[in-house]
């Protein structure tokens, strides 16, 4: 979508026409204006080149014919002064003469010979200056208007939406402003989100995508067909007819997903887990002194274990945390950590310390009863059967393939992965530190990927465990700060951004806001996006269903369109209660 050199060449009938006339200015302030409305005792708008247009409605963009060039503008606020109030009664029939004010917020300044849009005011308009309604067709345009000057034309375009129901008005967005700083979908349960989220995904289908997909509830197993790949996790009641099983190995696996899984608590259990999966690191890279799988420690020598730890290549990876182990020996492991650090020597009267030996059962192991527990309870979790269970291959083999091969659309479905033991948000986090760690490799560099995690609230800034054993499961978080200068950008949908870090909104670049209704939520919003302030947030609890604001640092004028339906609509409805609850009356 380039640019037109000239207005003729783009809108040859010109972009002030007569029939959308508003009125004239009346008040200037630095950052609104007032103007006194030519129509407005008109019970409706008008009609025009098959588009409706209020001439002055709330909500409404206009444009201001100023000195030197256009201002675009919003209209925020239509009202009478408390003389005129009782002018208007019930009647549909223009109100002749009414004095009628409105309010303008200034958005942008439009140069008068290429069309360019820039954020903010050139120059303040006259008392006088007239005011237009904008045409659809150049708010449409208005993404590509305010790309930088001299942008290339662009061949990948995404058409999101519209401005107004005439097919003229549809709003196309260039990938590199939708994804290229990260994206959020924010909004209300029924505001369409998940519609939004279907669109944009279809939308990138007909290029040479990458898009992965975290399905968390199931309900994009829509999408099928070729160039899609459907995996699925555990075992979801709906899945989708070519989804197959995969497996998230205990190898993707790192000391801190262990420790959120596993949970230590108090002063010893901590540091004894931590001290078993060292051991049994060591018994996987030297095998030769392991027993049935684990290093020995009750009443042994050190000796060997110490030789074979200051071997090179052993060494630096014994405190590696990614290094793998066997769990399953992990409670054995930790019974033969709670020793006494050195034996006596018997011989000698009285006994002496013995550093080369480890002592007998210091008595810890008691404290670690309840650890033992809880292990032995999440290695056989029907929540965690994908992990600890499953003999399938490993879903990061098929995403290191899908790099490489000619799939646009890598769908993951959680749906069968229970919240016991925290095992959806500890299994997420660990499919995105895997991409994470394929990007920081140069895996992405030639064909970017977007990843999008349905749901975002339940994955991202999570805390577990207590004070003595944090786990912070940040995989998605360092996605979102480092992720996109390695070609892996990150799009979230949640319907609760107030549970998503600040921290983490700061870094979307670009944010399609649905319904908010939650003034909690909004303000989080208008914090994360500083070009936002309360005059456009305020629109945010009345869109309609379907309708979003585009906003972000790509996107200094928000923009709110109307979202075209996607052709797999996601599965998201509730029960049909009217089928379900009826009572079939005997004929």
């Amino acid at each position: 979508m380039s640019r037109s050199p000239n207005i003729e060449e783009t809108f040859p009938r010109g972009l002030l026409r007569p029939e959308l006339f508003i009125g004239v200015l009346s008040s200037v302030s630095a950052q609104a204006v007032r103007f006194n409305l030519n129509d407005a005792g008109s019970p409706s708008g008008v009609h025009f080149l098959g588009g409706r247009y209020g001439k002055g409605e709330v909500g409404e963009f206009v444009l201001i014919e100023g000195q030197t060039n256009l201002l675009l503008g919003r209209v925020v606020e239509v009202h009478l002064p408390e003389s005129e109030r009782r002018s208007v009664d019930v009647s549909h029939s223009k109100v002749m003469g009414l004095d009628a004010v409105g309010t303008i917020q200034l958005l942008g300044s439009v140069a008068m010979d290429s069309l360019h849009i820039t954020a903010g005011v050139e120059s303040y308009p006259r008392l006088g200056d007239r005011i237009y309604a904008a045409p659809h067709s150049f708010v449409a345009e208005l993404p590509s208007l305010m790309e930088p000057e001299g942008s290339p034309e662009s061949k990948v375009l995404l058409k999101l939406g519209s401005i107004d129901v005439a097919l003229e008005s549809a709003v196309s967005i260039r990938p590199e402003k939708l994804f290229g700083r990260h994206c959020a979908i924010l909004g209300t349960t029924g505001g369409g989100k998940s519609w939004t989220t279907a669109r944009i995904i279809e939308e990138c289908m007909q290029y040479k995508t990458k898009i992965i997909l975290l399905d968390a509830t199931g309900e994009y197993r829509g999408f099928t067909g070729p160039f899609i790949a459907n995996y699925h996790l555990g075992k979801p009641i709906n899945k989708a007819t070519d989804s197959q099983e995969r497996s998230l190995p205990p190898t993707s696996f790192v000391e801190s997903d262990f420790v959120a899984l596993f949970e230590p608590a108090g002063k010893v259990q901590g540091p004894k887990m931590r001290a078993a999966m060292r051991s049994l690191r060591l018994a996987k890279l030297a095998p030769v002194i392991a027993t049935k799988g684990i290093i020995k420690k009750i009443d042994q020598s050190k000796v060997a274990v110490t030789t074979e730890e200051q071997k090179p290549g052993v060494s630096e990876k014994l405190d590696d945390p990614s290094q793998a182990f066997d769990v399953k020996m992990l409670v054995a492991q930790i019974e033969q950590e709670c020793v006494y650090p050195d034996g006596k020597d018997w011989t000698k009267k009285p006994p002496v310390s013995d550093i080369s030996r480890w002592g007998g059962e210091s008595g810890d192991f008691s404290y670690c009863l309840s650890l033992v527990s809880r292990i032995n309870a999440v290695l056989i979790s029907p929540a965690l059967a994908c992990v600890f269970k499953s003999t399938d291959t490993a879903l990061t083999t098929a995403i290191d393939e899908f790099a490489t091969n000619d799939m646009r659309l890598f769908r993951i479905c959680l749906s069968g992965v229970a919240y016991e033991f925290k095992a959806r948000e500890i299994v997420a986090n660990v499919i995105g530190r895997h991409l994470l760690n394929r990007a920081r490799a140069g895996a992405f560099a030639s064909s970017p990927v977007v990843v999008i995690v349905d749901e975002a609230h339940n994955f991202l800034g999570r805390q577990i465990g207590g004070e003595d054993a944090v786990a912070r499961l940040d995989a998605f978080e360092l996605i979102a700060k480092e992720g996109r200068k390695f070609g892996l950008n990150i799009c979230l949908t949640t319907q609760r951004p107030r549970d998503i870090t600040e921290g983490v909104l700061s870094q979307m670049g670009t944010l399609i806001v649905h319904r908010l209704t939650n003034d909690r939520d909004r303000e989080v919003v208008e914090r994360a996006c500083g070009e936002i302030d309360r005059s456009a947030s305020s629109f945010l609890p009345n869109l309609k269903p379907g309708e979003a604001a585009i906003l972000g640092a790509d996107f200094p004028i928000p923009l709110t369109i109307q979202v075209f339906p996607p052709e797999a609509k996601p599965k998201s409805d509730g029960p049909n209660y009217q089928q379900c609850w009826k009572i079939d009356l005997p004929v």
